[in-house]
């Protein structure tokens, strides 16, 4: 199984809960057994369950590739803890900004990360340091939440349906992809946010229509 749809504490967002490299899924604490079942299955990785904020929202405070994990700034200090324990070698480290909610803001696979083009040179440096990538800063669509309206792997990108050419072009030769535009969970220009993807597979929120989960197995390279 490379792809399904699943209510995650029962959201169709399953993103705002879940950032995944391809070896790794950062997930909320107390999943149900079918919500472990489905991530395990479709995302062939290990399943790390942790809380960021005091809260279930790791896609949203954290963002994972397969070289490190960035923390949001209101991660305690017994959660960083945590993290580091089941983080392996990977770098991990918290971004101190105020633009805290990291996983709308960044968008990263193993090559290169795309940010939030308010992000400051500092910040820019510590998340290419944390994540050891290539890191840039660009919009789409109108959205400077580059992370809650895309989605990017080591395999495949996805863009949200109000991406103009121009910028389609931009980014397809930033990070080496072609590209297809989207929505999920019936019209939600929120792709990054409906979805949790690595190269292994794609959990897209229950509401996803099949248009839109062909449409994002397609650019992600899943073969669905």
């Amino acid at each position: 199984m490379d792809a399904a749809i699943l209510r995650l504490k029962g959201s169709d967002y399953t993103g705002v809960f879940c950032t995944a490299s391809d070896r790794l899924v950062f997930a909320p604490p107390n999943l149900t057994k079918k919500e472990h079942d489905v991530l395990f299955a479709t995302l062939k990785a290990d399943i790390i369950e942790i809380s960021l904020a005091e809260s279930n929202l790791i896609g949203l405070f954290a963002k994972a590739n397969s070289n490190g994990v960035i923390l949001s700034n209101l991660t305690s200090e017994e959660e960083l803890r945590a993290v580091k324990a089941d983080a392996g070698e990977l770098n991990v480290g918290i971004l101190q900004s105020s633009i805290n909610a990291i996983g709308s803001n960044i968008l990263a696979n193993d090559k290169v990360a795309i940010v939030n083009e308010e992000y400051s040179d500092r910040e820019l440096k510590f998340i290419e340091d944390i994540l050891g990538v290539e890191t840039v800063r660009m919009q789409i669509g109108g959205f400077k939440t580059v992370g809650a309206n895309n989605i990017l792997t080591n395999k495949g990108l996805v863009i949200n349906n109000k991406a103009t050419d121009l910028e389609q072009t931009e980014w397809e030769g930033k990070t080496g992809f072609k590209t297809i535009r989207t929505t999920a969970n019936t019209g939600s220009l929120a792709i990054g946010l409906s979805v949790v993807a690595n190269s292994n597979g794609v959990v897209a929120g229950n509401s996803t229509t099949g248009f839109e989960l062909n449409r994002i197995v397609q650019g992600l390279e899943v073969s669905g």
